[in-house]
């Protein structure tokens, strides 16, 4: 690795490091459908949140919650203490998309449908009401 490079590279871990976040990759949903969940958690208290999406009656919402405990782990094995409730919130949360798989249905008189099976990347932040970073919704 040239020095250059190495530099930037130091700089990116460095920054990496006050960052708390979790991914979730090729999740086979369509975005749209991700998003609605995504929404409704955004500027949340995690805790709150993960309450919220327990008792969505969508599908995403099961693998969101899984993505958020996992972002939550993150920040306590980082700070190497427990999250309290009301310290923690959804700061950042992006859905965008991934690869789409092509399929064919067969068509009345010999054509073909095609079929798109969609899929996504969600990643989720996580920070501290202290930074300037995040934006808390009101829900009362």
């Amino acid at each position: 690795m040239g020095k250059r490079k190495k530099i930037s590279s130091d700089e990116m871990k460095e920054a990496r490091k006050s960052v708390y976040f979790a991914k979730l990759r090729n999740v086979p949903t369509s975005p749209r459908k991700m998003r609605l969940v995504v929404d409704m958690i955004r500027g949340m208290e995690v805790f709150r949140a993960l309450g919220v999406l327990k008792f969505s009656n969508k599908e995403a919402a099961a693998r969101v919650g899984k993505l958020l405990r996992s972002a939550i782990s993150n920040w306590e094995q980082k700070n190497e203490r427990k999250a309290e409730s009301g310290e923690l919130f959804v700061s950042q949360a992006c859905v965008d998309c991934a690869t789409t798989l092509k399929r064919m249905r067969p068509a009345p008189q010999g054509r073909g449908y095609r079929i798109r099976k969609r899929s996504n990347h969600v990643t989720l932040f996580v920070d501290t009401l202290k930074s300037n970073n995040v934006v808390v919704e009101s829900q009362s």
